[in-house]
């Protein structure tokens, strides 16, 4: 029961911008509600384990990279310290947020609220009761803010707005500085950056005009560092002003949708509407290179500090870039299922996880690392099952498209393909223990097909059922096979002996999974009525039910007329598996819950909430009746555009139109679970849920993990302390070192009547640890 949200994969970016680490060794990406950090150099991914309440918008890490600051959708902010991983503060900034930004000393960051920006003190890393501290509050835009940007030593920073102009503010008053609006851009400004020396500033607007203005006296020709304000022999401050020394178009058909420009390398960076990005060297405009990396639009671009790595984020194909530009090379290549995932699949190794999406796609990604290696895109229509075989080399898959395909993992290509003599659309799959038997459920015929891997030829077709196939298990030893259809019967055949008789086993509802345990003497299985049956094979009788309808049941929809108690939709499991050995089922359905079983007793032991991100559907068991009007629920409904510009909405079937269907709806995805799988090892599992591939993990990433550890503390010390009878200070300096068998030592050299005096004492800090240490001692001590 102590599995653990561990890594999200299959998505890599949703919305929202990118992020470098102040080294430029690893890049944040913001996907759903969560955190992504991807390691470059190590090649690993790992996922924050904090959430926010909606889908993260903006995210900025202070230029220290120990403070992160996510803000969601509707401006609610988590400060984390990012080293630790810990949340230190909830916050709310009471507006959407389109930017936000620390400034180079780490001490203030900015944030564009609509029309304003507010400049806040940065908090520090210790708890405390109001972290957050307002420094002031600027306005003058006429129109939302699309960028903020600060000056290389933090006094000044630059805002973009969507009225065309660009602010010059100071963080504090400074003498002979008032606030300078840059004007001249005939469309939304996406970005403005000073330069290194202060002596330029960038601006780039949507049409693609790049204007290069600088900072002089008036009516002298020489150009001046911004921050000096000359004066005159008498001491009187001289009149400065900015003015536009040149402006550059980019020549390109799109519009520009992101911008990035480093100080360090002077390089400014375009990414379009068409997904193409361009490359220019400022401050003389000089094209470096363009190339187009998707179809879609490139909604983020990052730099790193260096400004040899270029990082680019398209929310659209749910794809993330990392380009270094001057080998013309890619550093990092990722992308998830375009539509939703369907199924997952582990290898007997519990090395490598198997996906299949409504894309169509089937993708193999490391369980260590989090990176997908290989995707195959031969399917014509949605992939329904993926399975391994046992030796590693061969993963299959089915598909609605009427094909069974298998891949071989060692070329990484379709040496196989698997079809019936009449088309349908399949939706389960089973290989048998040896890897010679390839069998698959389809929804049109309600048969099964059974082919031979070596030859790909047609051997059998099992008929019987009477509507479509829900689910097929081989048992583990080979000798049968299972099957559950929507006819309430769970049918056994022997795959190699058709004189024998199939076993039928009844339910009273439409059956939607089934599992075998692997042992293979038990068999368990799913029906409509939420309820988890488990039958003994040797007899074909039923041994117990589980009643999992209200454990199952999830959340109320944005449309729902009735109470999440009273309806009826989202309380079956449509996924089931076993634990390694076989003493837990693991069930997953329509609903945002995974529910972990115990076999023997069937008590619920653990239910895993596997989102609480509040911008899907289903996640709240109670909807605000303030939010419902006239119109629909006001989650569905876009008010200020900022999810949906004019250019998204416009329909570019009829010439001439620009722009779309102002009634037009946002989608809001349901939090569901499609597949859960145990992994061989029994040290994780996995589920394909709408947000991505969540794996849930009993291994700490290091078995060795120091708390707080300093260098007087190790074993021989803390055994001199249980010998001199300062079982307080060695029991607490046990659990810094965080080797059990020393804290079990220690803990067992207490003396009862201690016991409450050092309970007293015992710091909050290490209270969960020494809980969690107890609940284990409990359960396996055979002292008690």
């Amino acid at each position: 029961t102590n599995f653990k949200f561990s890594n999200l994969c299959g998505t890599v970016y949703k919305k929202g911008n990118l992020v470098f680490s102040p080294d430029g060794n690893t890049i944040l990406s913001p996907v759903g509600n969560r955190v992504t950090v991807f390691d470059l150099v190590n090649n690993r991914t790992e996922t924050l384990p904090f959430e926010n309440k909606r889908n993260i918008r903006r995210i900025a890490l202070s230029p220290r990279g120990n403070i992160l600051i996510s803000v969601d959708e509707l401006g609610s902010a988590l400060l984390v310290n990012y080293r630790k991983r810990t949340i230190l503060h909830h916050f709310n900034l009471k507006d959407k947020v389109r930017d936000i930004q620390f400034s180079p000393d780490g001490r203030y960051f900015a944030v564009g609220l609509g029309r304003n920006i507010e400049v806040w003190r940065s908090p520090g890393f210790t708890r405390e009761f109001a972290p957050f501290e307002l420094h002031r509050k600027y306005a003058g835009h006429y129109d939302e803010i699309t960028h903020i940007s600060w000056s290389p030593d933090s006094r000044f920073f630059l805002t973009s707005g969507k009225d065309m102009t660009v602010k010059v503010f100071s963080v504090d008053p400074i003498e002979g500085f008032t606030a300078t609006t840059m004007s001249g851009h005939r469309a939304v400004v996406v970005g403005a950056w000073f330069s290194k020396d202060m002596r330029a500033v960038y601006t780039v607007s949507a049409d693609g005009a790049v204007c290069v203005r600088r900072f002089r006296v008036h009516g002298v020709e020489d150009n001046l560092t911004f921050g000096e304000f000359p004066r005159d022999s008498e001491g009187s401050l001289l009149k400065t002003l900015w003015f536009t020394e040149s402006r550059y178009y980019s020549n390109t058909a799109a519009r520009v949708q992101s911008a990035a420009f480093n100080p360090a390398t002077s390089i400014l960076v375009l990414g379009l509407t068409n997904g193409v990005f361009g490359i220019w060297e400022m401050p003389e405009f000089n094209q470096i290179h363009t190339l187009s990396i998707s179809r879609k639009m490139i909604n983020t671009v990052a730099i790193n500090p260096s400004g040899e790595w270029l990082a680019f984020g398209s929310a659209k194909l749910g794809q993330l870039l990392v380009w270094e530009w001057q080998s013309e090379t890619y550093v990092l290549k990722q992308q998830g299922h375009f539509y939703d995932m369907s199924c997952v699949g582990y290898s007997a190794d519990g090395q490598y996880v198997a996906t299949g999406g409504d894309d169509a796609k089937l993708k193999v990604w490391n369980a260590l690392t989090g990176y997908c290696f290989i995707t195959f895109a031969d399917h014509s229509s949605a992939v329904t099952a993926v399975q391994f075989t046992k030796g590693n080399q061969v993963v299959l898959s089915a598909s609605l498209d009427g094909t069974v395909r298998a891949y071989d993992l060692v070329r990484y290509r379709n040496f196989r393909i698997f079809t019936s003599p009449t088309p349908v659309q399949f939706n389960t799959l089973a290989v048998d223990p040896s890897g010679e038997i390839v069998c698959a459920g389809c929804l049109d015929t309600f048969e099964i097909y059974m082919w031979s891997m070596q030859t790909g030829k047609l051997l059998d077709v099992l008929s019987g059922h009477e509507a479509p196939i829900s689910a097929l298990a081989f048992r583990p030893d080979g000798l049968s096979l299972a099957s559950s259809s929507w006819d309430k019967t769970v049918r056994l055949w022997d795959a190699f002996n058709r004189s024998k008789i199939v076993e039928r086993l009844e339910h009273g509802h439409e059956v939607l999974a089934l599992a075998y345990r692997p042992d293979g003497k038990e068999l368990c299985s799913s029906t409509l009525d939420g309820q988890i049956h488990f039958w003994d094979i040797d007899k074909a009788a039923p041994t117990f039910t589980i009643e999992g309808r209200r454990d199952i049941a999830g959340g109320r929809k944005a449309g729902d007329k009735r109470t999440a108690d009273n309806t009826s939709s989202g309380k079956t499991f449509n996924s089931l598996c076993y634990s390694a050995d076989g003493s837990a089922v693991l069930g997953g359905g329509n609903s945002m819950f995974v529910c972990l079983y115990d076999r023997k007793s069937g008590i619920l032991l653990r239910k895993f909430q596997i989102t609480k991100n509040q911008s899907l559907d289903g996640v709240q068991v109670k909807l605000n009746s303030k939010q419902m009007t006239e119109a629909g629920s006001a989650d569905l409904i876009d008010s200020d555009g900022i999810d949906s510009d004019s250019e998204k909405q416009a329909d570019r079937s009829l010439p001439g139109v620009k722009s779309g269907d102002k009634s037009s709806r946002l989608l809001k995805p349901e939090a569901r679970t499609r597949d859960v799988k145990f992994s061989p090892t029994g040290r994780q599992w996995a589920a394909a849920s709408t947000e991505g591939l969540l794996i849930y993990s009993l291994d700490e990433t290091i078995t060795f993990d120091p708390y707080e550890l300093d260098e007087d503390v190790t074993p021989d010390t803390i055994r001199d302390l249980t010998r001199k009878g300062d079982h307080l200070r060695a029991l607490v300096n046990a659990f810094r070192l965080n080797e059990k068998y020393l804290i079990r030592e220690t803990y067992e050299a207490i003396p009862p009547l201690d016991v409450i005096l050092l309970t007293k004492d015992f710091p909050e800090a290490y209270l969960e640890r020494l809980l969690r240490f107890i609940a284990d001692i409990i359960e396996s001590s055979q002292l008690l």
